[in-house]
């Protein structure tokens, strides 16, 4: 019996070890394939990083070798260092350097693209280089040229040895203490040196994009919890019997704020809020109520949300943008003076679609470009001649005055118009002084009768 039974197992356990051989040694063969490919990968944008750093410092080189008035030739410089400075960003986020500290040299390049771009669009027959901007045009040459030599080094040394980036991404994810890896180590140091350089005047347009908002840049004296009490029970209609908590965030910080939590009898959801502590200026309101279906058209929240603002305090505020997601609606408002949109003066209201009334909105843009009596320039083209430089084809239906913040976040003056071409909707900023255009921005049909309102 035993014989009859092992000469049946006996084949069938031979089989099944020879499918568990061939099952492992395809999983093997794959994961070495996976392995292979991510390898492959790695060491191309390894080597893709140094040759675009090598080619942007060469780019750069070409610039500063030309006329200082040559402004066709800056021109198209800054354009191919931006190019290539985009390039060597797109190489290092394709490498495992997540865990690698290498945000100096990221933060670097970042820099570099931003003023390359800001330097290229703008018109260099009337803002040419300034002796600033040559200044920092020699210091990134020198600096371009570390950071190439240094990756060189890395590249060098990684071929003479063999490494691999799989051994790197190894390393980075053990839980060792000390890596002790040539690629590891040699980014480490280009890293190093980045920070070690000193800070350049990069311009206002370029500085703006990096500048953090601090409480420091507010007007008013610091309030107290007791202040915000009052502000919160205000600005929520809460009564006599509304519990309120103030607790404070960011002390010590630049961003020092606090939170009101109010809890009322006469409200079914909590509602929240933000404030500066300097100043005490109310940042964001949050009500959590519960949204039901949908029963309101988005012109009618509108209505509602022009009626909330005006009661809170916020005069003068036009719906520039109105969107509708599911039965909720985002309206974006930019404050008026003169006749004239002040489009950095921003609040973004969000209203719900059961029956129109405000579940919060976001003003922080409005509390830190709020300017009383703002000077306005006085445009030197009209409307009508600006309108004459319009595409043909565009179908135009509304038309006003507004102020801008353009690419290198400068304030502008312009003549906007909105209107239908190519079967889509869009806004044109065209400058009141030259008739240029300064931004275009594809529109909803919701945005464009929020617009005409």
């Amino acid at each position: 019996m035993y014989m009859r039974l092992s000469a049946i197992l006996f084949p069938i356990v031979t089989l099944l070890m020879i499918g568990a051989f061939v099952w492992g040694y395809q999983e093997n063969q794959e994961k070495n394939a996976v392995m292979i490919k991510a390898e492959n990968q790695y060491q191309r944008a390894f080597h893709d990083l140094s040759y675009h750093m090598d080619r942007l410092h060469t780019e750069i080189g070409n610039t500063l070798a030309v006329s200082s008035t040559s402004n066709d030739m800056h021109r198209k410089g800054m354009a191919n260092v931006w190019r290539l400075t985009s390039e060597a960003q797109s190489d290092i986020n394709q490498l495992p350097l997540s865990m690698l500290p290498f945000d100096k040299t990221e933060n670097f390049l970042s820099r570099i693209s931003n003023f390359s771009y800001q330097t290229s669009i703008r018109n260099l027959d009337k803002e040419p280089l300034t002796p600033e901007e040559q200044k920092n045009l020699k210091t990134l040459y020198k600096n371009s040229g570390e950071i190439t030599k240094g990756l060189q080094t890395v590249q060098s040394k990684a071929i003479e040895n063999g490494l691999r980036w799989m051994d790197v991404e190894s390393a980075m994810v053990s839980e060792e203490k000390s890596l002790n890896n040539m690629i590891i180590d040699g980014y480490k140091s280009v890293d190093k040196k980045v920070g070690e350089y000193p800070e350049i005047n990069w311009g206002p347009a370029v500085s703006s994009m990096y500048d953090k908002r601090s409480v420091k840049q507010l007007s008013g004296e610091p309030v107290s919890k007791e202040d915000i009490k009052r502000k919160a029970a205000k600005f929520a209609d809460a009564g006599p019997n509304a519990t309120i908590q103030v607790t404070e965030n960011g002390k010590g910080t630049d961003w020092e704020s606090y939170t009101a939590t109010v809890k009322s009898p006469s409200h079914p959801a909590v509602i929240s809020m933000d404030f500066t502590k300097k100043g005490g200026q109310l940042i964001s309101y949050h009500d959590n109520r519960d949204i039901g279906k949908k029963s309101v058209t988005i012109q009618q929240a509108k209505d509602k949300a022009d009626q909330f603002l005006t009661q809170k305090g916020y005069k003068d505020m036009t719906a520039v943008t109105a969107d509708q997601y599911g039965n909720m609606g985002n309206l974006t408002y930019v404050s008026k003076q003169n006749g004239v949109l002040i489009y950095p003066e921003k609040i973004t209201v969000r209203v719900g679609l059961d029956n129109g009334d405000v579940t919060g909105f976001q003003a922080s843009d409005y509390v830190y470009e709020h300017k009383e009596n703002r000077q306005i320039p006085k445009p030197k083209m009209t409307m009508d001649e600006v309108r004459k430089k319009l595409n043909p084809e565009f179908e135009e239906t509304y038309s006003r005055t507004a102020l801008i913040k353009d690419d290198q976040s400068k304030e502008v003056l312009c003549y906007e118009y909105g209107g239908n071409i190519n079967g889509s909707k869009y806004r044109l900023f065209m400058d009141a002084n030259d008739g240029s255009e300064k931004k275009v921005e594809e529109l909803k049909s919701s945005d464009l009768q929020a617009a005409k309102k």
